[in-house]
């Protein structure tokens, strides 16, 4: 747990203990809820102190990325700009340090299509962002499980080297999620919402299975760029979701 503090997140690390880096991305998921957590009160804390909402969902947007560093952002812009370069120079360009035209523009586009579903949500937003960050981290057990780990790095953190299958490596995350799930449905009165709720658990299952599907089809394995861009990717999806449904 603490390995994945450490590298999915800027938080400082936690003193006396020593981190370690296998199997982190199992712990992905929960984090993600938590950051999420953390964005959606920064958005509410605003808004209810006179901000107005477009200018508390660029913060809220902000934060995330100053709590991740922007790990999942550059994973997006270079995995674009690989996919564009062609199946030949596809790992070349993914290694380039310098953004390409396919980087810039998934970049904004999938900010925008955030910005714009966190100002259809508003308030909805405590029970929408972390659940939708939840579904981007769970994405990578997919990814994980399913391909083979390809890199151009001579030196990186090889998930699939101390995988476990995706049944020990995702038993966390599905314990996490059978609570919140319950949780929902003591919560909620609805039935109509109840429904809701449950449509967007089975597009969450789908979409976080198939972004990575499509990615790793398309690169023909996995790295830590492609689950950085399929974090993104299905979190936008999820949150866009959300938005309609709700």
């Amino acid at each position: 747990m603490v390995g994945s503090w450490i590298f999915y997140t800027t938080f400082p690390k936690i003193p006396l203990i020593k981190p370690e880096f296998k199997n982190i991305a199992q712990f992905a998921p929960p984090l993600g809820f938590f950051i999420g957590t953390i964005q959606s009160y920064v958005f509410l804390f605003l808004t209810t102190n006179s901000w107005s909402i477009y200018a508390s969902a660029l913060i809220c947007l902000a934060s995330g990325y100053l709590i991740t560093g922007g790990l999942h952002l550059d994973g997006l812009m270079d995995t674009f700009d690989g996919i564009f370069a062609g199946k030949k120079r596809r790992l070349k360009a993914m290694k380039d340090s310098k953004v390409g035209s396919f980087g810039v523009q998934a970049l904004v586009f999938t900010t925008l299509i955030q910005i714009a579903c966190i100002l259809k949500i508003q308030n909805l937003i405590i029970f929408v962002l972390p659940i939708c960050l939840f579904w981007g981290r769970f994405s990578n057990l997919f990814f994980i499980e399913k391909f083979q780990y390809k890199s151009y790095k001579k030196k990186s953190i090889s998930h699939k080297k101390f995988w476990n299958g995706f049944k020990k490596e995702s038993l966390i995350s599905i314990i996490f999620l059978v609570i919140f799930i319950a949780y929902q449905f003591v919560s909620i009165t609805s039935h109509a919402i109840l429904i809701k709720f449950l449509i967007l658990i089975l597009i969450g299952i789908f979409i976080s299975y198939s972004i990575p599907n499509i990615l790793g089809n398309k690169i023909g394995g996995f790295n830590g760029d492609a689950c950085g861009a399929s974090v993104v990717l299905v979190e936008t999806a999820m949150l866009f979701m959300h938005a309609i449904l709700l």
